[in-house]
């Protein structure tokens, strides 16, 4: 991850932090708190007025996008060979105009590190679980757990696409930096949105991860609690007296107390 500092060359002042993912070749924005439709870059006016400050993707590319050159530009290739580019990046043509742009006073400049104004707020999500009744787990960076139900969130776009489609919905990952969670990488609700409206539980992520190494057993822990052979195992399995909570090619998981409970 490579960080920018917004300045407005006018006042002075920074105004936000570009912080750029090269693998996912992806931008998010962490505008400053104290911005308002004046001071702010016109692109956000209208987040800042409803006291959002960390831009979504797109919306942080689409101002990446107004700064640079166009790909499609007509002598693009020439241009790429005057800077020794091989191929067409937005971020390396930001870095060689510093983002500056004819329509404003912003340009950017690298920075080392997060500010603490970034710092303070940032909630995302490190990890999340797709469960039984559109209801998914997320995991937050302050060890928050909650548990958010998709069926309150249709007023946000896609949701309601994600509700009527289970493999859309099962596709639920972190996105970039745990700013969002995303659905086949096209639909994404941001990680502010579901902290807020997500119901506490009284549970850490080491919880569920104690929990997942005590109490998940592959086919031989279950050979070892209940004594027996492979053959045994797929019997009960087939009996469906042992049911697999992840099945693999590679070997199937089970609960522990279902296992022990056929050792009764």
């Amino acid at each position: 991850m490579k960080l920018y500092e917004i300045i407005d060359d006018e006042t002075g002042m920074a105004v936000a932090v570009l912080l750029y993912y090269e693998k996912r070749k992806e931008f998010i924005i962490e505008l400053q708190e104290d911005l308002d439709e004046w001071t702010a870059p016109l692109l956000f006016t209208n987040l800042v007025k409803k006291g959002i400050y960390t831009v979504s993707r797109d919306l942080s590319f689409r101002w990446v996008k107004e700064r640079v050159i166009p790909s499609g530009r007509q002598n693009i290739s020439e241009i790429l060979k005057n800077h020794k580019m091989e191929t067409y990046e937005e971020m390396e043509f930001l870095k060689v105009s510093k983002g500056k742009c004819s329509q404003d006073s912003f340009y950017i400049k690298p920075l080392e590190n997060l500010p603490d104004y970034v710092l303070q707020r940032r909630k995302n999500v490190i990890d999340c679980v797709p469960c039984e009744g559109e209801q998914i787990l997320c995991f937050f960076e302050d060890d928050t757990v909650k548990k958010v139900d998709l069926h309150q969130m249709e007023d946000v776009e896609g949701v309601a696409k994600i509700l009527r489609n289970d493999s859309l919905y099962h596709s639920c990952e972190v996105g970039t930096g745990g700013y969002y969670i995303t659905f086949y990488d096209t639909i994404d609700i941001p990680a502010k949105l579901l902290y807020e409206r997500g119901q506490t539980i009284p549970l850490r992520l080491d919880d569920f991860l104690c929990f997942a190494k005590g109490n998940l057993l592959d086919t031989s822990d279950c050979c070892e609690v209940l004594e027996c052979s492979r053959q045994n195992v797929s019997y009960l399995v087939k009996k469906e007296q042992l049911l697999a909570v992840k099945e693999d090619v590679r070997g199937n998981l089970y609960l522990k107390g279902n296992v022990v409970r056929n050792s009764w």
